[in-house]
């Protein structure tokens, strides 16, 4: 064999259920999600709004690329635009990904890219909203981009036996480190006058910080996660570039011939986009319909930030008694409950507390055992290619749910009636769910089929044998 050869071919595949790499893969869940709570929950929307709008005109309006636009609409339109460039570009890097040896670097890449951005929002002062914009979409771009590859080391790193107890600890660490970066920030701010700081600085200060945490902590995963080889080899006279275009094309395609995925994917296209805007909207209904403060509504994202952290835990246990799937159908229920609960019975600040706790205790449950579960019905060599089409099923709809509450509220003038509207996409999300056949979805691709529930291994274990 050539050494050309040599490099190209693996020589022995590192083994799954390595604890030194599942424990390293678990801390990039605890480095991003600095990013997502104390950048986009809290901090970015309020202060670069405030800095559109000391870049406005008389009439309220800022002009980016000579554009007419509202102050206070720049961070929406911002948001829906760096869902469209991930719509357009995370499948070609996940196509590439599998043709290449190099998710592991390409996690790093646009790790490193989002964090810097991010410790770059510190820079913005006085009226430089277009720096923030740009700022924003090449850091929440490299996020997006960077759970792609994160999330396709899960089928490499855990066998399906071991896979929701794997991705449900990921997303709990998740959890945890977002909400004490988030806890310490908060802190920060409201004692910003007494540390002579100004409400501004505390948050540049905040933005920074996220920044820092999301690459320092992104040197655990990359000492501990091992490179795996391509299992696709790359046409010969192809570049990865247009082999990724290719593979795109082909992977769409191919999705058609693996029902029992493609219907996973639009149940959980559905029922996750009910989940995102619940998160979006909650604290809009708890100021708006139960008039509560700023204070009481960032206290409840802190408690929803722990809470879900031992729900996704507990989820994962459940899921091993039960089966993953039972398990999100289960939530799936619970989350319909809730909704219901707060159309008819919602009425004090503890109420809203409680209705929060119950949320996220279901909340990290829900969204690590559909990764878990996706892993399992997808082709062995494609995980980042199929991996980048599930985070854009969660990213490229996301409007479809906070569009049926704004209607909802227009024509109804009622909150309560908005919020229990969102109760469709977790009902129809419920029933296409239930066709979703897991095991036969993950024989049709290949890939060894879940293990079966302990209390359904137990029953069979009595069976008398044939």
């Amino acid at each position: 064999m050539n050494k050309k050869a040599e490099k190209t071919q693996p020589h022995t595949p590192p083994e799954p259920n390595n604890r030194r790499e599942q424990i390293g893969w678990y801390f990039y869940d605890w480095a991003n999600s600095a990013f997502a709570t104390t950048v986009i929950a809290v901090f970015l929307g309020p202060y670069l709004t405030s800095i559109a709008e000391a870049a406005a005109d008389a009439q309220g309006r800022i002009y980016p690329l000579g554009i007419a636009v509202n102050f206070d609409a720049f961070y929406p339109f911002l948001i829906a635009l760096s869902v469209i460039t991930q719509v357009l570009v995370l499948p070609i890097l996940g196509a590439f990904a599998d043709y290449s040896h190099l998710k592991k670097q390409l996690l790093g890449v646009f790790a490193y890219i989002g964090a810097f951005a991010t410790m770059g929002m510190y820079f913005l002062q006085g009226t430089n909203y277009l720096l923030g914009g740009l700022l924003f979409l090449v850091a929440n771009l490299s996020f997006g981009a960077s759970i792609v590859f994160y999330n396709a080391f899960l089928p490499e790193i855990a066998t399906s036996d071991r896979r929701d107890a794997v991705s449900a600890r990921g997303w709990a660490l998740g959890y945890l480190g977002g909400g004490v970066l988030l806890a310490l920030n908060l802190l920060l701010y409201a004692r910003a006058d007494g540390l002579g700081l100004t409400d501004g600085q505390a948050a540049r200060i905040s933005l920074l910080s996220a920044g820092v945490w999301w690459a320092i902590f992104t040197f655990i995963p990359l000492a501990a996660l091992r490179s795996r080889y391509a299992v696709k080899p790359l046409p010969a006279g192809e570049r990865y570039l247009s082999a990724g275009f290719r593979q795109l094309g082909h992977t769409l395609r191919e999705l058609r011939l693996f029902p029992q995925t493609l219907l996973f994917l639009v149940a959980y296209l559905l029922y996750n986009d009910g989940i995102q805007a619940v998160i979006a909207l909650s604290a809009q209904f708890g100021g708006q319909e139960l008039g509560l403060p700023l204070s009481s509504l960032t206290a409840l994202i802190l408690m929803v930030q722990f809470v879900a952290f031992f729900g996704a835990l507990a989820f994962g246990s459940v899921a091993r008694l039960i089966g993953s799937k039972q398990t999100i159908m289960v939530s799936l229920l619970i989350w319909a409950g809730a909704l219901i609960y707060a159309y008819a019975w919602l009425e004090t600040e503890g109420q809203f507390f409680a209705m929060g706790a119950v949320i996220a205790l279901v909340l990290g449950g829900t969204q690590a055992l559909s990764r878990s579960v996706f892993s399992l019905m997808i082709p062995r060599g494609h995980e980042a290619e199929y991996f980048s089409l599930y985070e854009i099923s969660e990213r490229g709809t996301s409007w479809l749910a906070p569009l049926l509450f704004g209607l909802a509220l227009q024509y109804t003038d009622s909150y309560r009636i908005a919020i229990v509207s969102l109760i469709v996409f977790f009902l129809l999300g419920l029933v296409l769910l239930v066709r979703v056949d897991v095991r036969r979805a993950a024989l049709a691709v290949g890939n060894e089929p879940p293990a079966p529930p302990r209390i359904r291994a137990r029953t069979h274990a009595a069976d008398p044998p044939d």
